[in-house]
């Protein structure tokens, strides 16, 4: 169930009213909040309700077990058991066909003839997000960071909460458990943070991101151009992923205020980052927090010396590229990445946040050629377009029908790039509420007008769906 999408409006509509009715009472409440969600994510396939419910199931149960011993041996097999677990769901639905496609492959060029069964298997929505969060709620529990949730409801609603199903931010236990825990009073500013929240994101996904998606799918669903259809695609792509990824996030946050929940900011202006580091500090940052408190920190982080930073560094991007998908030019997208934190590990001080307005203006504009050329890599279909797409930078020609594709760029992006300057300036990520009552209304009349001239377009799946 897509959040752009009539069905969803409609649903969310008859959730809200009962929601109303039973908010105060806690029982009630999360039981709905259970069964809504497990609705809205059977929507899409009722089969993998079943897969979503035993997750949670053996993550649930491994929870109790961990509180219910303190003998060490004990508590390290519970956790093996969860994570085999998780990690063996995970790695069956999204990696099956990825690896035996590239075990064939290598074995081929060694000369060695291997057809394996293959299998048709479908990968879930949003499986990598939910199955990220109960992770996080075992190790959790097993650091003793976070007790042990005793009410299955209540840990069933925290895994399935709707608004953040299917394309995160990935929760922490920390955060939203204690939220499901307790009841939770609405106000006024809660509902007007919502309605912001959710009229900005949807602007951001059906005015901006669907309306680029027809240059970038040309630029990279084709042979390869020059360096200005390049540019442009692969800036147009920049600002897509941006306004579908941001816009959901956005909107998740928004339907979850509405209720009265507040979840994870996800994105902080991460094309106003100075250096690599500060774009992951600023970009998917559920994700990249869960990378560095699970994975880059347990592997050593940066306290066994700048050998074996350089190598945690590594290996988190590679999995943290392998995350996004089962595709070798996500991997190469990650590696991208880990060179350029290893290089801004390796000169130290000298990357700066701050100085003279040269050196920041040099060091955001160096950043982000940086990503951009991340981009590339992220949305090519392959190496060999990769490699086209590269060598195509080096060709300059115009061709005439990409002044209309530039002015279509710049109409739909300036109003994201405009609003990021202002929150930026401001220091307020919600300056819009900052308005005075007629200025907030007509910012959200434009927004509506805006939502409503491009809802009856063909409705894209959120990117991140596939992930």
């Amino acid at each position: 169930m897509l959040f752009n999408s009539d069905i969803f409006l409609q649903f969310f509509a008859a959730f809200l009213l009962l929601y109303w009715l039973v908010r105060q009472q806690l029982a009630a409440r999360n039981l709905l909040i259970v069964g809504a969600s497990y609705f809205f994510y059977g929507w899409w396939d009722w089969r993998f309700l079943s897969l979503l419910l035993a997750s949670s199931l053996v993550d649930y149960g491994v929870g109790r077990a961990l509180a219910g011993t303190t003998v060490p041996r004990r508590r390290k097999l519970w956790l093996a058991l969860s994570l085999t677990s998780s990690l063996t769901i995970l790695g069956f639905f999204k990696y099956y066909g990825f690896f035996v496609e590239s075990l064939t492959v290598a074995l081929g060029h060694l000369g060695v003839s291997f057809h394996p069964r293959t299998l048709a298997v479908v990968l879930p929505v949003g499986i990598s997000f939910y199955t990220f969060q109960t992770m996080s709620y075992v190790i959790d529990v097993y650091r003793g960071e976070l007790p042990a949730t005793r009410n299955l409801i209540t840990f069933l609603a925290y895994v399935a909460f709707f608004p953040q199903l299917v394309a995160g931010p990935i929760e922490r236990g920390k955060h939203l458990l204690p939220q499901f825990e307790r009841t939770l009073r609405i106000t006024v500013p809660m509902l007007q943070e919502g309605v912001w929240l959710i009229l900005w994101g949807l602007a951001k996904k059906v005015a901006l991101a669907d309306n680029l998606a027809p240059l970038v799918d040309m630029v990279y669903g084709g042979p390869a151009h020059s360096a200005p259809v390049v540019v442009l695609g692969t800036v147009a792509f920049a600002l897509q992923i941006y306004g579908d990824f941001s816009g959901y996030s956005d909107i998740a946050r928004g339907v979850a205020r509405v209720l009265g929940f507040d979840l994870l900011v996800n994105f902080n202006l991460p094309y106003l980052a100075t250096h690599p580091r500060a774009f992951w500090q600023r970009w998917h940052i559920s994700l990249s927090t869960w990378l560095r408190d699970y994975l880059y920190i347990s592997l050593g982080g940066n306290r066994r010396g700048p050998t074996r930073t350089c190598g945690n560094l590594l290996l988190t991007m590679l999995l943290g590229g392998l995350w996004h998908g089962a595709a070798w030019n996500f991997v190469l997208w990650g590696a991208w990445h880990a060179g350029g934190l290893i290089i801004q590990h390796a000169l130290g001080s000298r990357f700066k946040s701050q100085g003279s307005r040269f050196t920041v203006g040099l060091s955001w504009a160096a950043t982000l050629l940086f990503v951009l050329y991340g981009w590339l890599l992220f949305r090519a279909r392959s190496f060999a377009q990769i490699a086209d797409l590269t060598v195509a930078l080096a060709q300059w020609s115009v061709p005439p029908w990409l002044a209309g594709y530039a002015i279509n760029l710049l109409a739909f992006g300036t109003p994201l790039v405009l609003t990021d300057i202002w929150q930026h300036r401001t220091g307020n990520p919600l300056a819009a509420l900052s308005l005075p009552w007629w200025g907030r209304a007509l910012l959200q009349a434009a927004l509506v007008l805006a939502i409503l001239l491009y809802w009856e377009k063909p409705q894209a799946p959120f990117i991140y769906f596939q992930f």
